[in-house]
């Protein structure tokens, strides 16, 4: 797969070579974009166009404003916000073929875009049922220890349907698409995740699968259950037998070492963010924090990200934090806490009193005195809607507690 990757490339810088190829940008206006999933299933999104340099990714009530676009000759190179993806493709009249490409991970998938057409998914027929509501589901049902349960939230107007899963872990974002007889498509793409979700419905079913990328597919199956809950995040990572504290000492972008004896910690709330820089959910858990560091300046209290990276090297890993952090405006510290694999186990080997890392992001929270008060696994973003009020409402009011005290 790395070899195909340069090979992309190569192809690339040479079109850009040709001196006697015009300049072609693209056209403001509505683009269909179509990633190739397996099963020859198309995962579809939209973008607007709106200068030859900035474009707006929709999914539901999602606006992605990409601003990193550059041209080659017949060639345009998009770079979503904060990830390292990005959408390598040349132009075919006022449509695109190319790749979206994942050098990092060694993904490449095929890319189409045509001009003037905004339809997401094709619709054929009238819709035969209407999923708004609660879906208690379960992804890989069966298959040992890969299957795993999610909670369905959707809602439903004519054909069109929103909504996402949600996990212990973390949600599926914005999800959008429509009901096409008694068939549900549902998709979307933020630059790091390009998630497909089909399924045949039922009053009180749904069996479909689950695509990621052109690398990934599981089965997921669910059932109408207004009154379901997944398990506590609270409950799900917790400290080992004998721990009462946590301990870390990792490096900051400019080579320093930073641990929770440090002076700014003491006697102060602290939050630690178990993150990502290539993961949706801890971006949205970022910005989130951001502004609430942000606004709680004169307020004894520190907020702290440990990045787990699987860039391949340590500078591409702090050029990814900056990366972050610069587009964030995010004012408390990242520290590099692993880089060359996201794997969870290694993870927990970097923080050995934590029963597991099961989800990035994680957040554990300490109290003034340096004990661990409690550890909320997964984040639920605003995709989720009340899930994400009640999340900030939880963490608003438990912070402040240990301020008080």
């Amino acid at each position: 797969m790395v070899r195909y990757i340069l090979i992309v490339f190569l192809a690339l810088i040479t079109f850009s070579c040709a001196k006697d190829v015009k300049q072609q940008q693209l056209k403001n206006g509505t683009y269909r974009a179509v990633l190739m999933a397996q099963d020859a299933e198309e995962l579809p999104f939209v973008f607007e166009i709106t200068s030859p340099n900035t474009l707006k990714i929709y999914n539901a009530d999602e606006v992605i404003d990409v601003d990193e676009i550059t041209y080659r000759n017949d060639s345009v190179f998009i770079k979503t916000p904060v990830f390292e993806g990005f959408i390598a493709a040349t132009f075919k009249g006022d449509n695109l073929s190319g790749h979206f490409i994942k050098a990092g991970l060694d993904r490449v998938v095929p890319f189409l875009a045509e001009f003037e057409n905004s339809n997401r998914f094709v619709v054929k027929n009238k819709a035969e049922k209407d999923i708004t509501g609660t879906w208690e589901t379960v992804f890989s049902k069966g298959v040992e220890g890969d299957e795993y349960s999610a909670k369905g939230i959707f809602k439903q107007d004519g054909t069109k349907v929103t909504g996402t899963f949600t996990t212990t872990t973390g949600d599926y974002r914005y999800l959008e698409g429509v009901m096409d007889g008694d068939q549900l498509k549902l998709s979307t793409f933020d630059g790091a995740h390009a998630f497909l979700f089909t399924a045949k419905v039922t009053d009180s079913t749904l069996e479909g699968q689950f695509y990621s990328g052109n690398h990934w597919k599981e089965p997921f199956v669910a059932k109408r259950n207004a009154t379901y809950q997944l398990p506590s995040a609270n409950d799900l990572t917790f400290l080992k037998e004998g721990y009462d504290s946590l301990e870390f000492s990792f490096p900051d972008e400019n080579g320093n070492i930073v641990s929770l004896n440090d002076d700014r910690f003491k006697n102060k709330v602290v939050i630690v963010q178990i993150m990502g820089t290539w993961c949706p959910n801890c971006l949205d858990e970022s910005k989130y924090y951001t502004k609430f560091y942000d606004a709680q300046k004169d307020q004894d209290i520190e907020i702290v990200a440990l990045a787990f990276e699987y860039a391949k090297t340590e500078a591409k890993a702090f050029s990814g934090i900056a990366r972050l952090r610069n587009r964030l405006n995010i004012n408390y510290p990242i520290l590099l806490a692993q880089y060359g694999t996201d794997n969870k186990v290694k993870a927990q080997e970097k923080l050995p009193m934590l029963n597991h890392v099961l989800s990035y992001p994680t957040s554990i929270f300490i109290d003034k005195t340096g004990k661990v008060r409690k550890i909320h696994t997964g984040f639920n973003g605003p995709a989720t809607g009340e899930k994400y009020i009640e999340f900030k409402s939880e963490f608003e009011a438990f912070t402040s507690m240990l301020l008080s005290e």
